[in-house]
Order: structure tokens, then C-alpha cells, then sequence
């Protein structure tokens, strides 16, 4: 390690612990007159929900379209930090007349008391102050997935929404869909019991694949596009130099603003068993293949191993999650074809690349074999002849009263709950944080669960936390 890398990383620990000191794993400190601790308003059966939407272009305005074409919802503020990017416009002509802002902060300002409830469909790293702004001021919150860029920031987001009280739903969108209802049926009937390994798998194509891996610093400054709020869009993260490969998807890439193939699908492909297997939090994380590992983005290809304890009766679970074009796991024999379910959104980059496996998953148990795609995707039992003869076993499956973005409206008005509040998408997502970390470091990590802390890695630890929030951002985070 070089002696200027060294310096940098020794700074780094010196921040994060004082920041640990003052944030980690406690209640929460918002110290605005206006973060008045309300608790969610219900919104009347026969009125429609008030939705500010924080960010409308791309993934963010197809959240705003579902929750809109329910029929449950007023759209009553926009915000987005470029609405001048063409990405944008087809959410702005389809309410022209809705006040529009590229603060979020003066947006709740100026509306605060006209908004019921936000979606939060901005890059990751943007998640967080935006989500506890927003539940400190008793609004109901629908966020994408994952939660949070770290594991800290996820950990103060479940506390905010116990302290707050407000409706919660991460976006993992297939977990209203026939997935849930299925695993769920299926695991109350003995039909899933005893599971001891999951192989999770995404293998198409990523927008960082084929980059320059030897990458010794960040990509140069470009002038700043004359719509986009640059400052708004960095957030809580330390200044970095606009690059036209930070934004618009491109964000997702790097260690500093994204979470990598990992943490977007992970939620897709790993929520059903995450919950209904209780597995909470491994113990062990362990990085098996880093192809082109670098300090600033993703890897080409990861494997990367998770031990979960046993649980109750249940036995214990390693989960193996692969991704990368080149990186295809072996399936069992008897697989048969892997089937692209149509239902399932294309990648952030366009299409998903036809491949030898689709996205998704294999179940193994003491007794049975189960394949699965991503999303809203049901399991089978394989080989074939496995599944006819257990055909007659086979619980019946509800089918969904609603999908998920009108049960987050549904739940604003206290019909339903939500199907991944916090407090289930909270510990899915912190899953994935650690897998991020042990990506960034290329190690084995011994996670206390109790403690909730990296035990055998100080860095790793402190990632838990990240580097201290950019001055003007601390009022998120401190006690």
C-alpha cells in the first residue's frame, strides 16, 4: 500500500470512529424546529393520498406512474435535481401543473403541510436524507431499493421509523406479487423446511463491465450541465467533481454513490427467503471471486459467500450470491431450461442480455430442490418428476389483493400493511451492505450479530458507519 494510500485510510478511520462515537446504532438526533415528531398522518378511506415525489425520471418516474395509476393518489410536488435532463420530461407533461422543486428540502419547506406521503426513486446514496427528513415530519415514505447506501444509515432509517411511526415500503416490487404469496404458503404447508444453501445469481451484463480496472483516481471534472443542481445531488456524500459517469444510472457503479449489481437485485431475488427463513444477519461474509478489483467501482465478476446461524429449528444457511457475464454458477442436475419471466423490468442499462442462467435463484433443502427467477417469479420444484410427485401436496396460493404500490396507499389510508416496511427490507438490505463491503475490501468478514459490528477488520467496521457526512448534511445522522 502506498504511503499517500495509507495517510488517506489512517484519515479515514480517525473520521469514522468519531463518527461512530456520535451516530452509530442509537436514537436519533434531528435538531430543526420544523422536525417536529408528528407520527403519520392517516389519510381518510374515501380521500386520495397527497405524494411528493422525489425524483422523476427514470426508475423514479415509473414509481410515480404505478402509484398514480392506482387511482389512490394526487400528485401534489415533484422534485428532481435536473428537470431540465430529458429523462424527466414525460413525468412533467403529465402534470404540467404540479409545483415542481430541485430541493427537496424547500420543498417540504413550502408544502410540507399539503404532502401525506414521498417516493424516493433517486440514485442510492441520495436515500437517506431525503427518508428521515421526510418521516420526521410525519410524511409516509415509499423508497427504493435498497434502503440506504450503508449499513448505519439503514440502522438509523428503522429507528426514525419507529420513533416516527409512519408507513414504510422498500421497492422491491415482486414482493406483493406472486413470489410472496407463494413462498409464504409454501413455507407454512412443510413444503420449504430445511434449507441449507441458497445460490443466488445476476449475470447479465453491467454498465461498469469493461471499464479500465487499473483506475488510479476518479474521473476528471466536466463542466456542470446548466439545469442540474450538482451540490443537491452530492447530498450527504464528500464533495466529488461532476462526471457525466456519476449520474443518470452511472451512479451505480461506484463504491461512493451505488450498490453495484448486488444491492439492485439482490432485494429481487433473495426477499422472499430473506424473510420467510428468518435469516436476520450472517455472521460470516467472504468474498470467493473479485475479477478486476479496484478501489473505486464494482468488480467485473463477484462471488461472494454468507453464513446464517440456525435459526430456531431451522438449520443453518450459506448463501452464495454470483454475479458477472462470465460468473454463471453450476445448477443441479435436472434443472432443465432457465425461462426469462416477462414480468421481470429489463436492467438499468436496457434489456437483460440473454445468458445461460436468467436471474435468479436455487434453493437446496434437506428434501426438495427448488428454481427461481427474480421479481414476481414462482418457484418449481426440479427435476420434474420431483415436482408431479409432490403436485398433490401443494397448498393453494392466494392470489394478491394489491400489488405494491397500492398497498403502500392502502396502507397511508389504514387499510392494509405494508408488505416490506422497514422493518423487513431494514436487515434485507444491510445484508447487502456488508456483502458492498466486503466487495470494497476483497475479504472475509466476521460480523457480531448482536453488536452489529465487523469484528475481525477495522476498516470493514468503520465502513459500517462510512466516511463523515459533508458539512451542511451532519443534522441527518447526529444524537
Amino acid at each position: 500500500m502506498s504511503s499517500e494510500s495509507e495517510i488517506s485510510r489512517r484519515r479515514f478511520l480517525r473520521q469514522a470512529s468519531a463518527l461512530t462515537a456520535v451516530s452509530a446504532f442509537s436514537s436519533i438526533w434531528l435538531p430543526s424546529k420544523s422536525f417536529a415528531s408528528l407520527g403519520g398522518k392517516t389519510v381518510a378511506a374515501n380521500e386520495k393520498v397527497n405524494l411528493a415525489c422525489c425524483g422523476i425520471g427514470n426508475r423514479g418516474g415509473e414509481i410515480i406512474r404505478e402509484l398514480y395509476n392506482t387511482g389512490l393518489a394526487n400528485i401534489v410536488a415533484l422534485c428532481d435535481v435536473d428537470m431540465g435532463a430529458p429523462h424527466t420530461q414525460k413525468t412533467l407533461q403529465m402534470f404540467p401543473n404540479v409545483p415542481r422543486f430541485q430541493d427537496f428540502r424547500k420543498m417540504f419547506d413550502k408544502m410540507g403541510n399539503q404532502i401525506d406521503a414521498i417516493t424516493v426513486g433517486v440514485p442510492d446514496h441520495s436515500h437517506f436524507p431525503i427518508t428521515m427528513m421526510a418521516m420526521a415530519l410525519g410524511k409516509h415514505v415509499y423508497v427504493e431499493k435498497p434502503m440506504a447506501r450503508t449499513f448505519n444509515e439503514v440502522e438509523l432509517m428503522m429507528k426514525a421509523q419507529r420513533k416516527y411511526k409512519v408507513v414504510t415500503q422498500m421497492g422491491n416490487q415482486g414482493h406483493s406479487e406472486a413470489n410472496y404469496f407463494q413462498f409464504k404458503a409454501w413455507k407454512e404447508a412443510g413444503i420449504i423446511k430445511d434449507v441449507t444453501a441458497i445460490t443466488a445469481h445476476m449475470n447479465s451484463a453491467r454498465r461498469w463491465h469493461g471499464w479500465d480496472t487499473n483506475i488510479k483516481k476518479f474521473p476528471d471534472a466536466q463542466p456542470i450541465p446548466s439545469t442540474l443542481d450538482w451540490d443537491t445531488w452530492l447530498e450527504s456524500v464528500q464533495h466529488h467533481d461532476y462526471n457525466k459517469d456519476f449520474v443518470n444510472g452511472q451512479w451505480r457503479c461506484w463504491f461512493d454513490f451505488g450498490m453495484g449489481a448486488l444491492g439492485d437485485w439482490g432485494a429481487h431475488i433473495l426477499d422472499t427467503a430473506h424473510e420467510f427463513l428468518n435469516l436476520g444477519l450472517p455472521y460470516e461474509i467472504n468474498m470467493l471471486r473479485a475479477d478486476g478489483h479496484n478501489a473505486f467501482f464494482y468488480p467485473q465478476s463477484s462471488t461472494i459467500s454468507y453464513k446464517f446461524p440456525k435459526r430456531a429449528n431451522m438449520p443453518p444457511v450459506e448463501i452464495t450470491w454470483y454475479d458477472g457475464v462470465n460468473n454463471v454458477p453450476q445448477v443441479p442436475e435436472g434443472y432443465g431450461k432457465s425461462e426469462l419471466d416477462p414480468n421481470i423490468p429489463p436492467a438499468s442499462n436496457g434489456k437483460i442480455q440473454p445468458t445461460t442462467l436468467n436471474p435468479g435463484k436455487i434453493i437446496y433443502s434437506k428434501d426438495l430442490i427448488f428454481k427461481g427467477g427474480s421479481h414476481g417469479s414462482t418457484l418449481s420444484i426440479i427435476p420434474e418428476e420431483k415436482a408431479k410427485e409432490m403436485e398433490s401436496k401443494l397448498p393453494q396460493v392466494p392470489q394478491s389483493p394489491s400489488n405494491h404500490y397500492k398497498n403502500f396507499l392502502l396502507a397511508c389510508k389504514g387499510l392494509e400493511k405494508t408488505r416490506s416496511p422497514f422493518n423487513i427490507a431494514g436487515p434485507l438490505s444491510q445484508v447487502f451492505c456488508l456483502g458492498v463491503i466486503a466487495q470494497r475490501l476483497n475479504t472475509k468478514l466476521l460480523f457480531d450479530r448482536a453488536k452489529k459490528q465487523i469484528t475481525n477488520n477495522k476498516l470493514a467496521n468503520a465502513l459500517l458507519v462510512g466516511p463523515p457526512p459533508r458539512k451542511g448534511w451532519e443534522q441527518y445522522y447526529k444524537i
